[in-house]
């Protein structure tokens, strides 16, 4: 699969273009990758965290300069429409990227 810019997207777009990547898939349930960008702050990371589910396999690694981590989140999804809502959460997180 493609990677998708969401951020660069107007919402309109990014998630119907999302969703028609996803259902090119054919097996359901399936483990996703989310990535994640956000600014350097605890909060915000404790934010994506609780975003998530103990099963989850989540990773973070902060940048060279320390101003920003990155966080990789790999979960089981059931359908296109429950990854879409997973990002849809994430869009109050402030600072947040998604890819």
């Amino acid at each position: 699969m493609n990677i998708i810019y969401l951020d660069a997207m107007n919402n309109e777009d990014k998630y119907k273009n999302l969703k028609a990547e996803l259902e090119k898939n054919e097996v359901w349930p399936l483990v996703y990758m989310f990535k994640f960008i956000i600014p350097a702050d605890n909060k915000n990371l404790a934010l994506v965290r609780s975003k998530f589910t103990d099963q989850s396999v989540i990773t973070q690694k902060e940048s060279a300069n320390g101003k920003y981590i990155s966080i990789t989140a790999k979960e089981v999804m059931l359908s296109a429409d429950s990854i879409i809502d997973k990002y849809k959460e994430m869009e109050t997180i402030e600072g947040l990227m998604a890819f």
